[in-house]
């Protein structure tokens, strides 16, 4: 079973991203991470890096708080 910290941060990227009308494929080049790497992140299936959640996070231009 998925870990609910997981599916929320997931579902909180995804909707940061289509807010911004990003492609997964535009954010994780933004965030300089593998384009399928941001498909599993939003369907709860990595355990992110604190590391890539930094990424994320300025490719959104969002504080790191936001995501969760």
């Amino acid at each position: 079973m998925k870990k609910l910290v997981l599916l929320n941060f997931g579902k909180k990227v995804r909707e940061e991203r289509l807010k911004r009308q990003l492609s997964q494929e535009e954010l994780a080049e933004k965030a300089g991470v593998h384009r399928t790497y941001i498909g599993m992140i939003e369907r709860a299936e990595k355990n992110i890096t604190l590391t890539n959640i930094e990424r994320i996070a300025l490719a959104l231009e969002i504080e790191i708080s936001q995501l969760f």
